[in-house]
């Protein structure tokens, strides 16, 4: 793995910047880093600062919804096939949610952003490596600093700069109580991800984010993801089963991302059993659990997004 605790100059995603994202390489604008007429290009398209640039840019990318490709030492970005789908291409593919109406996108979202492997962040710290559900940011920073000269190969970053990026994930997650007032901040609802109510401010630096059923995560998303993560875990063979424990636990599992307890796993799997047909089916016998996934399913995980999409839309 490598660090990646920088890059969005502290700004949190905000509903509507990915959108923004695609429709700017959709019309011809380009994301750099260097090229003064580039920036103040993006700038006027996408009206808002030159930090916030490098933020959309950087949360479009790590939400995977465009990618850099690095040719003879510059960059160009492109739409990936999960930002065609979700946001849509100009004039051509119509995104399924642009706008982020429907709450199984947001959870879509959110499983994007924390399904990588590959880099490092605050945010995918918490939710694939942290083992923790009721914590005190600090210790947390702490944790996560003292983590990462494990998980990262390279320099895994400085602890102020690791705190940073802990702040903005959490505000980005979490609602801030105003302990004055009672009231819920304001300026915590401009990410959209603060409505999985995944991670709860509980004042004074001190945070909730408990094991649960999460009833409210659809299961088309649910079932998505659990075929990607059972594809990256099966890909060097062709067993046609998975262990529930792998599921429950393991990094860039959908009970890591989805923050379910075991029982909650076990009720998706249930559910997904019947939705699937048994494609899906699992069996719990004398402390063996183990499930087993159709082959069928893997070639084509897009059409339990289309299932989700089609019954939203009706």
């Amino acid at each position: 793995m490598k660090a990646k605790f920088t890059g969005h100059d502290t700004f949190p995603l905000r509903y509507g910047w990915l959108y923004k994202a695609i429709n700017h390489l959709n019309s011809g604008g380009i994301f750099s880093s260097s090229d003064e007429n580039c920036i103040r290009d993006s700038v006027v398209k996408l009206g808002v600062g030159k930090n916030m640039v490098k933020a959309i840019q950087y949360w479009a990318e790590s939400s995977n919804v465009i990618n850099a490709e690095r040719t003879n030492n510059s960059v160009c970005h492109r739409i990936t096939e999960n930002g065609e789908y979700l946001f849509g291409n100009y004039g051509d593919v119509e995104g399924k949610d642009p706008y982020l109406e429907q709450p199984g996108s947001v959870w879509l979202l959110h499983f994007w952003l924390n399904f990588n492997d590959e880099q490092l962040t605050a945010y995918r710290y918490f939710f694939n490596y942290a083992n923790v559900q009721h914590f005190e940011k600090m210790k947390l920073v702490e944790d996560c600093y003292e983590d990462a000269k494990r998980l990262v190969k390279s320099e895994a970053g400085n602890i102020t700069t690791i705190k940073k990026d802990m702040d903005c994930f959490l505000n980005m997650y979490s609602k801030k109580i105003k302990i004055s007032t009672k009231m819920v901040d304001e300026d915590h609802f401009t990410s959209p991800l603060t409505e999985l109510n995944l991670i709860q401010d509980n004042s004074r630096s001190f945070y909730i984010s408990n094991l649960t059923e999460r009833p409210e995560l659809p299961i088309q998303i649910f079932i998505y993801a659990l075929l990607e993560f059972f594809k990256i875990e099966t890909k060097d063979s062709k067993v046609s089963t998975i262990d529930f424990d792998s599921l429950l636990t393991k990094p860039c599992s959908p009970g890591r991302i989805f923050r379910l307890s075991e029982s909650g796993l076990g009720q998706q799997l249930d559910e997904a059993q019947k939705y699937t047909d048994r494609g899906i089916s699992w069996v719990d016998s004398l402390g063996l659990r183990q499930v087993s996934v159709s082959e069928s399913l893997t070639k084509n995980t897009t059409k339990f997004l289309n299932d989700y999409y089609g019954k939203s839309n009706v």
